[in-house]
């Protein structure tokens, strides 16, 4: 991808005006990262709690740049494969099945062992050919002819044999298939690799990417955010849900509410007519901020201190 075709991303303040019009609200440091990821032609490890908005940052990209959005989501066992490339094998077995039947024709006239093995084999190599390759995340990003965002989601839960994979892939946006030769990336992609940090990522593969942490946002920024997702809502009634949200955050929870959680109980409010937040409208939506009955028992437990001092 070059600057000039892609202007969405010729500077910082343009990103961020353009994440803005399709409602991802980001801080200068997000928007700088991607700038540089951008320019200088490097994967982006995006890194941060679940929820704040990493696979979203892909997907926005994608969208402000028009260009295909390819993710591959990641699992322990994943492999080449299903990661890169497979050979389809039931459109083999049915050429196959058609060949046995025309063997006769095929062989016909031919002298001897030597020249009936080179007919065969003439056609074994088109069972290896490219109308028979079925392209996976990886290899189908290098194939897109005007670039693509290829999102590597939750790179933390694939195996170590995995991320080797991944350096190959990565250093030269090319990959080397043993019956077809070597497939290059005409256009190379954007790539963001996203970690809930799990497990550790190698040294190898951080070396190779841009590193990019991303916390839970300030309270200005995520009023920002709920205003840009559910305009319709009070004033008064988003700041202090949000300063609920970020109370809740500070808790000892099994899991932290996320971003999108607080966008679904700014709807929910709205939709309940609620103007300001009160002990009883709290308690009876606590269940869609929180996930675990024990989260929900603690947030009750606390709920008087939890809530703005004038609504408590």
């Amino acid at each position: 991808m070059h600057t000039q075709n892609f202007p969405q991303l010729a500077s910082i303040e343009v990103i961020e005006q353009g994440f803005e019009s399709f409602g991802y609200i980001c801080s200068p440091k997000i928007a700088t990262a991607v700038f540089l990821a951008f320019q200088l032609r490097k994967p982006i490890l995006v890194e941060g709690p679940p929820g704040v908005g990493k696979t979203e940052l892909a997907k926005t990209t994608a969208a402000l740049l028009d260009v295909p959005l390819i993710r591959l989501q990641c699992y322990e066992g994943l492999d080449e494969a299903k990661a890169l490339y497979e050979w389809k094998y039931g459109k083999q077995l049915l050429y196959t099945q058609v060949l046995k039947e025309k063997l006769g024709d095929l062989l016909q006239g031919a002298q001897g062992l030597a020249e009936s093995v080179e007919r065969l084999h003439q056609f074994g190599d088109i069972f290896y050919s490219e109308q028979f390759l079925e392209p996976r995340p990886l290899l189908k990003a290098m194939q897109q002819e005007r670039g693509a965002i290829l999102l590597i989601d939750e790179v933390d839960k694939s195996d170590y044999e995995f991320e080797s994979l991944l350096l190959e892939i990565l250093s030269d946006y090319q990959v080397s298939i043993p019956e077809i030769g070597t497939v290059k990336a005409s256009v190379s992609p954007m790539v963001f690799l996203t970690s809930n940090n799990t497990r550790d990522i190698s040294d190898a593969l951080k070396r190779r990417c841009l590193h990019l942490y991303i916390p839970f946002p300030s309270v200005e920024l995520e009023e920002r955010i709920v205003l840009s997702r559910v305009p319709d809502i009070d004033q008064q009634l988003r700041h202090q849900l949000v300063a609920f949200v970020h109370s809740l955050r500070d808790l000892d929870l099994k899991k932290a509410p996320a971003i999108s959680e607080t966008i679904d109980w700014a709807r929910s409010l709205l939709l309940l007519h609620a103007r300001e937040l009160d002990p009883e409208i709290v308690h009876s939506t606590l269940n869609v901020l929180l996930k675990f009955e024990d989260d929900i028992d603690m947030a009750n437990a606390g709920l008087r201190e939890l809530l703005p001092r004038r609504t408590a």
